[in-house]
């Protein structure tokens, strides 16, 4: 058997169909979206279609669809923009959040730009929506709460934090680069002001995200020059990665509901798999509210970094700690969870996706146990 890939929440390969829709915007369609001759019009066209298809995918009107590089840009537009047009502010965050959010806000702290509080989470990596709520201030602008965590895949409970922010007058938004495709989002249902999408998460190329901007909420552009996204993001326009984006998007929203099912029969063959060799295992995250694709087990007794590099020719998994200059640093998702450290050096994520096969899975089953 090939190459075993189960590490689609670092990254995902490029569906076939969306590298077949980007595939003229390689040798073609070169024109500026911003110019109005032929070519212009062609380009402008294509990236109209491609916004069209993440708004149907997130539920919203095309002109709240901002495109962006990535999920980290999609990350700082929100927070640095919302933060910058009011002027400032309180803003409060989870602990199990992605460096793209947690760095940003810790910035804006550090150079006195807001004032933050960072809540905890429980032993399955879940924010209580009461503890936001007691949180919450006179000044405070902002809450930024992720969709799905990337490590453990718990689910945090954005809907209900939404609506109390709501009747408070703050913003929301939540970092959705892990779930889109693997579970429904509709920013309706969520009730939120912002939204971030990265690309290469849900079968687009690198370098592609958006963002989602609730008509009416304000945001300062990030990047200055021309007016392009409406003035929220200046610069040129990629056209060949945003239909790339635009047709992932349409695929997800398409398949999300038997991909669902799917991918969560994969992650419970594994799990089983694994049990049954290794009985002491231990799972971390949500039992139930979490991303039906995402497996973070505690293998005790392995280290897991020697795991993921004594398997790195044969399978792809990732480690639930880093060394670093000979020390092993532990998750902090899985240190804010209370995991106890010699249960997070043996912690392995894997992370099923679209191309992932039960032959795949028995067989990733057979090296881990056998390199355990």
């Amino acid at each position: 058997m090939s190459f075993i890939y189960l590490d689609y929440n670092a990254t995902t390969p490029i569906d076939p169909q969306v590298a077949e829709a980007m595939r003229p915007f390689l040798s073609g369609g070169f024109g500026n979206p911003s110019s109005t001759h032929a070519e212009g019009r062609k380009a402008k066209s294509a990236l109209e279609e491609a916004r069209r298809g993440v708004a149907r995918c997130l539920g919203c009107s095309p002109s709240e669809v901002v495109f962006t590089s990535g999920g980290s840009e999609s990350n700082n537009l929100a927070i640095r923009g919302l933060v910058e047009a009011r002027g400032g502010g309180h803003v409060i965050t989870s602990a199990v959040e992605h460096p793209a959010v947690l760095e940003v806000v810790l910035a804006l702290e550090i150079d006195r730009r807001i004032t933050l509080t960072i809540v905890g989470v429980d032993r399955f990596g879940r924010v209580d929506p009461e503890a936001v709520v007691a949180a919450l201030r006179d000044d405070t602008v902002l809450v930024t709460l992720m969709l799905a965590n990337n490590e453990v895949g718990t689910l945090q409970q954005v809907r209900e934090v939404a609506a109390l922010c709501r009747k408070r007058g703050v913003a929301t938004h939540t970092d959705a680069a892990q779930a889109i495709g693997k579970v429904p989002v509709s920013v309706t249902d969520l009730g939120v002001d912002l939204l971030s999408v990265a690309g290469h998460k849900l079968y687009a190329p690198k370098g592609v995200g958006a963002l989602y901007v609730r008509d009416g909420v304000e945001i300062l552009p990030q990047i200055r020059g021309a007016g392009h996204e409406l003035g929220r993001r200046a610069g040129t326009e990629n056209v060949l990665l945003a239909v790339g984006l635009g047709i992932a998007c349409e695929l997800a929203q398409d398949e999300v509901t038997e991909e669902q099912v799917r991918l969560a029969d994969l992650r419970g063959r594994l799990a089983a798999g694994l049990r049954a060799g290794c009985g002491d295992l231990v799972e971390h995250g949500h039992p139930d509210d979490r991303l039906p694709n995402t497996l973070s087990v505690a293998l005790p007794g392995s280290n897991a970094n020697g795991l993921v590099e004594s398997l790195a020719e044969e399978l792809a998994i990732s480690a639930g700690s880093a060394c670093h200059s000979g020390a092993t640093m532990i998750s902090y998702v899985l240190q804010a969870m209370g995991v106890e450290p010699e249960f997070a050096r043996s912690t392995i994520r894997l992370s099923v996706g679209r191309f992932t096969t039960e032959e795949e899975i028995d067989r990733a089953v057979e090296l881990i146990l056998e390199a355990t």
